[in-house]
């Protein structure tokens, strides 16, 4: 008789809520008992919320059970989990709970399905297709396709992607490069963590595509310190592919070479940049470059290099095994392709929610995160990270588009959307915002190393009462010196949270009326 397989995550947000312990709990119950099992570790879900998520492989599909802690595991085994037995913890077959159900799974469609390091997992549910479709077209017809399927950048600038191949292809270069950032520092963003734990060869296929297309024949994947299990998951699959062939001086057996190696970052937030992840690759303190040249043209050590991140790369694959068509499907307007979700903050229901751009924010938080944990009313979501705006009630049902959220002030960033209720001070979280800057700032440019720490003594002034009208108009002044004058985006975007919470929530800066503007 075959072993019943059993599929608990190995992905770090399992981990945290005791992952681990459910899986030697399991095991040693089912050895006791003389049950016949296979434990795999698979990726997670992304249904937080039910983490540790257990599901068992049946003849009518994964039923999930979740989430289990250890002292569940002989009640379950009593009830007959491993034939889908009735429990208080059944959450019937994974793929019609409602939150996963309604999802658009083109980049996440293995994430939480496979075993992450096994090559015949990820071939069996169709990986490699894309690379092997490329090496057929040959890299301009590659470049062609990611350009017609209007893929951009999932990183937060959005710039097409198509565009950074078709420039390092063309520059004459001795020797070219592809950098993935991986340094995912944004908070409530873990859509690139989950991806490297979960399914390490598609971001693998990606970058050997990039490097096919290009002409580049080394990668590096510059991972965030603080990921020790994707850093160790990423070093294991790249040995296991470079091992079959998947990577290496003859990628598949044909002409094209393409190596790639793990980097760990270097701790800081500001080298999430990419010119300073360069400075931080190339083994240099992480500063950001003055632009131009651009990296596409002068990247890791002055040659030619793609640079996106893990999502941007990640999707690759699906757009060359179905199509450039097929991925322009999806989406609104210039937003191609879908967008992975991340919500956090307090909300019930945190989890990754993979969706066609167009979707709103109202159907976010409440159709897929139910609410807020806390039961109390929403009051403001930060979207696109810790220097993304915050978008008030009457913006929550914009679809979520790149050109949409620009028209409002607004930034849809890496996807990573953190929810507050109404207990919430917003002139807190912008003097909060302001002292990030301060601390995580470069220091390069005086916009952002000088108006952060000016803007927490400001909005220190405006909330103790002195001068305040005098007081707004001086932040929305130096505001506008650090969006048109730092030299990235860390000093560039600051304003966004700042200026939103003073536009949308006046009254939690003293302000009985909407804040004057300066003339």
């Amino acid at each position: 008789m075959n072993p019943v397989r059993i599929y608990i995550p190995r992905d770090s947000a399992a981990l945290a809520v005791g992952a681990d312990e459910v899986a030697a709990a399991l095991a040693a119950a089912c050895a006791q008992r003389g049950l016949s099992v296979q434990i795999v570790r698979n990726g997670s879900r992304g249904l937080f919320w039910l983490e540790p998520l257990l599901e068992v492989q049946t003849a009518q599909g994964r039923l999930a059970y979740g989430p289990v802690e250890p002292e569940d595991v002989p009640g379950l085994l009593d009830a007959g989990l491993l034939y889908g037995g009735t429990h208080p913890l059944a959450q019937g077959l994974t793929e019609q709970i409602p939150f996963l159900a309604r999802q658009e799974r083109l980049t996440f469609a293995r994430v939480g399905v496979t075993d992450p390091l096994s090559l015949a997992d990820y071939e069996a549910h169709g990986g490699w297709a894309g690379l092997r479709r490329a090496l057929a077209l040959g890299g301009a017809a590659v470049v062609e396709e990611v350009l017609q399927s209007g893929l951009r950048g999932r990183g937060g600038a959005a710039f097409p992607a198509g565009i950074k191949w078709k420039t390092v292809r063309a520059a004459a270069a001795a020797r070219k490069y592809v950098a993935c950032n991986a340094d995912e520092g944004d908070s409530g963003t873990y859509s690139d963590r989950m991806t490297m734990e979960g399914d390490p060869y598609m971001l693998i296929e990606g970058m050997a595509i990039a490097g096919i297309a290009v002409g580049a024949t080394q990668g590096y994947v510059y991972i965030r310190s603080e990921y020790p299990h994707a850093i160790a998951t990423m070093q294991a699959a790249i040995e296991r592919a470079s091992a079959a062939g998947f990577l290496g001086e003859h990628v598949l057996g044909s002409d094209g070479a393409f190596r790639l190696e793990v980097r760990k970052a270097a701790g800081s937030y500001v080298c999430g940049e990419e010119t300073a992840m360069l400075e931080s690759l190339e083994g240099k303190r992480g500063i950001v470059r003055a632009k131009p040249p651009l990296p596409a043209v002068q990247g890791l050590f002055g040659q030619p290099t793609v640079i996106h991140n893990v999502i941007t790369l990640a999707s690759v694959p699906l757009i060359l095994e179905r199509g450039a068509e097929f991925y322009r499907g999806f989406g609104v307007g210039r937003s191609t392709g879908t967008l992975p979700i991340q919500l956090a903050g307090n909300i019930r229901r945190a989890g990754l929610v993979e969706k066609a751009f167009g979707v709103t924010l109202r159907e976010l938080i409440f159709d897929y995160g139910g609410g807020t944990a806390s039961g109390r009313p929403v009051k403001a979501v930060q979207v696109g990270g810790p220097l993304g705006a915050y978008v008030p009630a009457a913006h929550w049902d914009l679809p979520l588009d790149y050109e949409a959220y620009a028209a409002v002030g607004a930034v849809v960033g890496h996807g990573g959307i953190v929810v507050h209720d109404d207990t919430a001070d917003m002139a807190r979280l912008a003097r909060h915002a302001m002292e990030f800057c301060a601390i995580e700032s470069c220091g390069k440019c005086t916009p952002c190393r000088i108006g952060s720490t000016r803007g927490v003594e400001v909005i220190d002034r405006i909330t103790g009462n002195q001068q305040r009208e005098q007081q707004v108009r001086l932040l929305r002044d130096l505001c506008d010196t650090m969006l048109h004058g730092s030299l990235c985006a860390m000093g560039g975007m600051t304003p966004h949270p700042v200026l939103s919470a003073l536009e949308h929530y006046p009254q939690d800066f003293g302000l009985a009326a909407p804040a004057p503007h300066a003339a």
